[in-house]
């Protein structure tokens, strides 16, 4: 009997320690959920097709971009109008890399980006938060950007950083520059990155180079993952460049629009659905075309017309959008880089925000895509807020404690024990009992044993003050390990240079 229940622990703490080193892992036990018949995925990747060889993709010309597609057998016109042969389309999607490995800022530990893991990364691009003093919304800064890498930085659940929110007072080349420097001196952690202009992404990677300790050494372990942001179907020179040299110095690319259907797409779910792998598509040629194997994924998500306010809605055609463009990620072998989990469309994290986060969340758990880069962001993108990324952060835990899935075997089964209880037995003094008590239960910080039993046991605070309490602890007591000197040394006389040299093109 001792044995047994050696063996058991020994068994326990040796999954444990696999959960730690994969956490991010939900291929396995239970399967995804995929919205679409083999049929139907057929007929919208048909239509992709269709599209990219008589609709086309427009480019702004340049003569390299234009060059890489006349030499592959596209047929491109003067003004960079493009139009991909199906087998060209088809041979990028088989040579492309189906994942790569982000690895942290010491070069340790890595997240691998693929179609068996799921990511949570807090994003992206808000333009306000809520001020710590009184609440309300205002424009949000670089001090934000800090406080909310630092407590990401802090979550277990966490995975990468990308920029949550902008500098508004410095929305220009040299922000965006400053942006990266804010995200490498608060996490460790791995990061996403993501400008408009080219030359910005030149000097982070000389910046991330310096971190790493050199060009090849950010090429062995890439310390980011660009996302290049065109608009439907048009990619414009700064779109270009910034695949072209992100690809040439070995940084992983991520290339996704955000098509609104009724606006800038069909308004139906299937054109929302060709329209952004379309885009996807051309933008994963372009990458083949600069260097065959490099990792350059599409990840655009489809958004629709709210027909009664013209603003963007329509809860239920982005979950099943969002699912639809995962599975075909999955069927065509790479990761989906579209998850809408975390976010919501609530203007304060309200009952409304935890609705909705937590209905995309859940469908996370059905989706699976390799990230989930909107956690925390509110009111349509355009407010993050810190309360909202450490829900999140629980809702994580959630689901990857689900994708483990259930354990059956004859020590969980306890058929011996059931029968030597028999009816009406009396489990709770029985070692079974202590050795499982916990090994199958979610280990939340704001529900279940820590949500409010009773008033007379504990204090009666909400969710929204049990996340505060934690928040605080957090600003308070976590601080993430500091750049070496040299390092910020070198960054820092990058940015000077960058800004002291740079002259725009006229």
């Amino acid at each position: 009997m001792r044995r047994g229940r050696a063996q058991r622990k020994l068994k326990e703490q040796t999954s444990a320690s696999t959960v730690d080193e994969d956490k991010g892992l939900h291929y396995g036990p239970t399967p995804p959920h995929d919205p679409l018949s083999s049929p139907q995925t057929k007929k919208i990747i048909d239509a992709v097709f269709q599209t990219l060889l008589e609709a086309g993709v427009e480019f702004e010309p340049d003569p390299k971009v234009l060059g890489l597609f006349r030499g592959a057998g596209c047929d491109v016109s003067e003004t960079g109008l493009v139009k991909f042969p199906i087998q060209v389309v088809r041979d990028a999607l088989d040579s492309m890399a189906k994942s790569v490995k982000l690895w942290n800022r010491p070069g340790t530990d890595y997240i691998e980006i693929d179609n068996k893991h799921t990511w949570f990364i807090p994003g992206m691009t808000c333009i306000k938060v809520f001020d710590e003093e009184t609440g309300e919304s205002r424009d949000s800064n670089r001090k934000d950007l800090a406080l909310n890498t630092r407590v990401a930085d802090a979550l277990p659940n966490i995975d990468a950083v990308t920029v949550s929110c902008k500098n508004v007072e410095r929305s220009d080349i040299f922000g965006e520059v400053d942006e990266f420097a804010t995200l490498a001196e608060n996490t460790t952690k791995p990061l996403e990155y993501l400008c408009e202009y080219p030359e910005s992404l030149d000097v982070v990677i000389n910046m991330a180079a310096a971190i790493r300790g050199g060009h090849q050494q950010l090429r062995d372990k890439p310390y980011f993952m660009q996302l290049v942001t065109p608009l439907p179907l048009y990619y414009a020179k700064i779109h270009t460049d910034q695949i072209i040299n992100g690809i040439e110095a070995g940084i992983p690319m991520a290339v996704g629009t955000v098509v609104i259907g009724g606006a800038s797409a069909p308004i139906t779910m299937a054109g929302c659905l060709v329209h952004s792998l379309a885009t996807d598509f051309a933008g994963m040629v372009l990458g083949q075309l600069v260097s065959k194997g490099c990792f350059c994924i599409g990840g655009s998500d489809a958004s629709f017309m709210e027909a009664a306010t013209g603003g963007i809605g329509s809860f239920t055609q982005n979950s099943l959008s969002d699912m639809a463009l995962c599975q075909i990620a999955r069927e065509l072998g790479y990761p989906s880089l579209t998850g809408i989990g975390g976010n919501s469309a609530a203007r304060r994290f309200n009952q409304d925000a935890v609705w909705e986060i937590s209905a995309n969340m859940m469908q996370t758990f059905y989706s699976r895509p390799a990230t989930c880069d909107y956690v925390g962001s509110l009111d349509e993108g355009i407010t993050y807020s810190l309360h909202s990324m450490l829900f999140c952060d629980e809702l994580a835990g959630k689901l990857r404690k689900m994708w483990k899935g259930a354990t059956i075997d004859d020590d969980t089964l306890a058929m011996d024990l059931t029968v030597q209880e028999g009816p009406r037995g009396n489990y709770l003094a029985n070692q079974h009992t202590v050795d499982h008590c916990r090994t199958e239960v979610w280990d939340a910080k704001y529900f279940g044993a820590n949500m409010p039993l009773s008033a007379n046991v504990k204090p009666d605070l909400d969710l929204f003050d049990r996340i505060e309490e934690n928040l605080n602890k957090i600003k308070k007591t976590h601080h993430p390990e500091p750049l070496a000197s040299d390092i910020l040394t070198k960054m820092n006389a990058l940015q000077a240079d960058f800004e002291a040299n740079y002259k725009p093109a006229v």
